[in-house]
């Protein structure tokens, strides 16, 4: 079986010795870079199949690596920073990250949360279920086979959260999903943040597909409860 492709971006030579020792220790093959500059040049030749990413780095921010590899890319990418509020942690998840860790961290946590990344993301890309289904005369397209998601016949690129949560609405038109609900359907027991973190993916997802929040075609809002999908697949 391919080893897993892991790829650090630290300035902090012995915060990425740590975790290069832990992602060796579980048989992950480990690249390095502490410059965003750096990290994209090996995301571009490597494609790793994960990416660990400081927000504080010498040359280009962390932020920016992100935003950069989103415009073409669904990598699931864990975040490092120092910064712990929830602004800082909400920001990361709006501008693409898959999950966020505060330094210092337990490096038994992070590994737990890449695993479960790499475990979603695979079971994702391996799947075999149903192809295309097409909701509102064929606007919206979800191929659950291929892992692909078109809107009026151009391609939109999900994160692999943001695929899962239109996964599992589209798959259940009309019902209603509690935040509660959807935190543990995505992200299960290794997920610590907060249900607000919902909110945010899910307006990525509306970003993407362009659905208004005012008036959705798609994902509607039951205020005080969560969310539906209340659009039925075209016959």
């Amino acid at each position: 079986m391919e080893r897993a492709k892991i790829l650090v971006v630290d300035d902090e030579i012995n915060i990425v010795q740590v975790i290069k020792a832990y992602l060796e220790k579980n048989d992950y093959l480990v690249y390095e870079s502490d410059t965003g500059r750096g990290a994209l040049t090996i995301f571009e030749n490597l494609r790793p199949d994960l990416i660990v990413l400081d927000l504080m780095l010498p040359d280009i921010s962390g932020e920016e690596v992100c935003r950069m590899i989103r415009k073409n890319s669904d990598v699931p990418i864990l975040m490092l920073t120092a910064k712990s509020s929830e602004d800082d942690m909400v920001h990361g998840l709006l501008i693409g990250a898959d999950d966020y860790i505060t330094k210092p961290f337990s490096p038994r946590e992070l590994m737990a949360r890449i695993i479960s990344l790499l475990r979603r993301s695979q079971a994702t890309l391996t799947r075999q279920q149903e192809t295309a289904v097409t909701f509102d005369g064929h606007r919206l397209s979800i191929d659950h086979e291929l892992h692909e998601v078109k809107m009026e016949g151009k391609l939109v690129s999900l994160t692999p959260i943001e695929f899962k949560l239109l996964d599992i609405l589209s798959r259940h038109p009309k019902r209603v999903f509690s935040r509660f609900e959807l935190v543990n359907l995505i992200q299960g027991d290794t997920f610590e943040g907060v249900e607000r973190t919902i909110d945010v993916h899910i307006k990525n997802v509306r970003q993407k597909i362009g659905d208004d929040p005012k008036q959705p075609t798609f994902i509607a809002t039951v205020f005080g409860v969560g969310y539906k999908f209340q659009v039925n697949p075209d016959e």
